[in-house]
C-alpha cells in the first residue's frame, strides 16, 4: 500500500479562495467523519492570477495563523485548485488497454487545451468504471505517477468506447501550491479540483444528475455532477463582490453599506420594495442565469439527460430570495446545500455551522475524501 492509499485518523481540508482561506479538520471515527475544528481568515489570495512570491508568503502565513488559532492538531491535508484555472472535458475513446488509453487521452487533450501539454498535469477517469482504484487518482498523485504495462491494466467494458473525464492543470500552479504548503509546515497529501470536493460534501451517492452553483466573491462556478463526478464545468467572472459594487455605484454609497443593503433586501420584488436595489442585483445576476441555462441546455443536448436539481453554495448562497428567484427562472428545484450533512458535530454548533456551511463546502469535501 502506498502513501496515497493510506487512511489517516485526522485530516485537513484547506480551501484557498479568492477572498478567504477556510480549513476544516475531520477525524475518522469508524469510517464516519467527526468535526475536530475549523477556521477561516479573510484574505485576497487569487493565486491563479497572482503568482508572486509575496502572495505565496501571505497565503502561507495566513494558513499558519488559522492553524494556531483553531488549534489544529494534524499536518496532513488536501487542497483544491480553483475550477476556473483547470481545463475539464468528457471525451469518448475506443476500448483499449490503460497504457494506450493514457497516450490517447494525451493526444486528445492537445485538441482543446490552449497551452503546451508538457506544461500541464493530466488526470483522467473512466466514467463507466466506479471501482475504488479509479477514484483514488489526484492531480498531485498523477504528477508523480509512473507508467505500467500489465495484463491487469487492460480495461474490460461491454461498450466498444470508453467515456473518459479529462482534467488538466498548469504545472506552475501546482508547484506554487506545493511551495505554499511546505512554507506553512503542512504535508500536502492530495490536490484536486474544487468541483470534485464540492460534489463530495454536497451530494449523496446514487443521487440523480445535479448542478452545483458555487457563488464566490469574484467568480461563480457551475458544475453538473453525474454519479459523483463533475462531468461539465463552467466558470463566469461574476460573484458577490460584483453585485455589491453594482449597488454601491447605483446609490453612490460605500461598498460596506452596499453589502449590508444586499443582504437586507436581496431579490425582493419591486412591488414589495420601491428602491432600485433589487433591480440592480437582478441585472448583475442576469449573465450568471444565462450561463446556468446554457449549461443545463448543453448537458441535455449531449444526450446525458436532464438535471433534476440545483444546489447553491458559496458566500452569496444566502442572498435573500435567491433560491426562489432561481427556482422561478430555471423552472427546476433549487436549494442551498448542506455541506455538513455527512459530518458528526455537537448539536449546539448547528446554528453557526449552518450559517457558514456554504462557504466551507470545498474544505469539508477535501477532508471527507480521506474518510468516506
Amino acid at each position: 500500500m502506498g502513501l496515497f492509499d493510506k487512511k489517516k485518523d485526522d485530516f485537513l481540508g484547506v480551501d484557498i479562495g479568492t477572498s478567504s482561506i477556510k480549513i476544516v479538520q475531520l477525524s475518522n471515527v469508524n469510517n464516519r467523519a467527526k468535526l475536530v475544528t475549523y477556521g477561516m481568515a479573510n484574505i485576497s489570495s487569487d493565486l491563479a492570477r497572482s503568482k508572486t512570491p509575496e502572495t505565496v508568503e501571505i497565503v502561507a502565513n495566513t494558513i499558519k495563523k488559522i492553524i494556531s488559532k483553531s488549534r489544529i492538531s494534524t499536518k496532513v491535508c488536501a487542497a483544491a485548485l480553483p475550477t476556473f484555472s483547470v481545463f475539464n472535458s468528457v471525451i469518448s475513446l475506443p476500448n483499449m488497454n490503460k497504457v494506450d488509453l493514457g497516450s490517447a487521452v494525451k493526444w486528445e487533450a492537445k485538441k482543446f487545451i490552449p497551452f503546451p501539454i508538457e506544461d500541464m498535469i493530466l488526470d483522467w477517469k473512466i466514467i463507466q468504471d466506479s471501482t475504488p482504484e479509479n477514484k483514488k487518482d489526484s492531480l498531485l498523485k498523477n504528477s508523480k505517477k509512473k507508467k505500467r504495462n500489465k495484463a491487469s491494466d487492460f480495461i474490460t467494458t461491454k461498450s466498444k468506447f470508453n467515456k473518459v473525464l479529462l482534467t488538466a492543470a498548469p504545472k506552475n500552479l501546482v508547484s506554487i501550491y506545493l511551495d505554499i504548503f511546505q512554507k506553512a509546515g503542512l504535508e500536502l497529501f492530495r490536490l484536486e479540483v474544487e468541483s470534485f470536493a464540492m460534489a463530495r460534501s454536497l451530494i449523496d451517492d446514487g443521487s440523480s444528475s445535479t448542478m452545483i452553483v458555487d457563488i464566490g466573491s469574484v467568480t461563480t462556478d457551475v458544475a453538473v455532477v453525474e454519479n459523483g463526478l463533475p462531468v461539465l464545468n463552467r466558470s463566469i467572472e461574476i460573484g458577490g463582490n460584483m453585485m455589491t459594487q453594482s449597488i454601491a455605484n447605483s446609490l453612490n454609497i460605500s461598498f460596506e453599506r452596499a453589502e449590508q443593503f444586499k443582504q437586507d433586501f436581496g431579490l425582493v420584488s419591486a412591488s414589495e420594495d420601491s428602491s432600485n436595489i433589487p433591480k440592480k442585483i437582478e441585472e448583475t445576476l442576469s449573465p450568471m442565469v444565462n450561463e446556468i441555462k446554457y449549461v443545463l441546455d448543453l448537458y441535455r443536448r449531449q444526450g446525458s439527460g436532464v438535471v433534476e436539481k440545483v444546489i447553491l453554495s458559496g458566500g452569496s448562497a444566502y442572498l435573500p430570495n435567491l433560491t426562489d428567484y432561481l427556482r422561478k427562472v430555471l423552472d427546476t428545484s433549487v436549494y442551498i446545500g448542506d455541506a455538513w450533512h455527512k459530518v458528526m458535530y455537537p448539536k449546539e454548533l448547528k446554528p453557526v455551522l449552518d450559517e457558514i456551511g456554504p462557504r466551507f463546502s470545498v474544505a469539508i469535501g477535501l477532508s471527507l475524501r480521506n474518510i468516506i
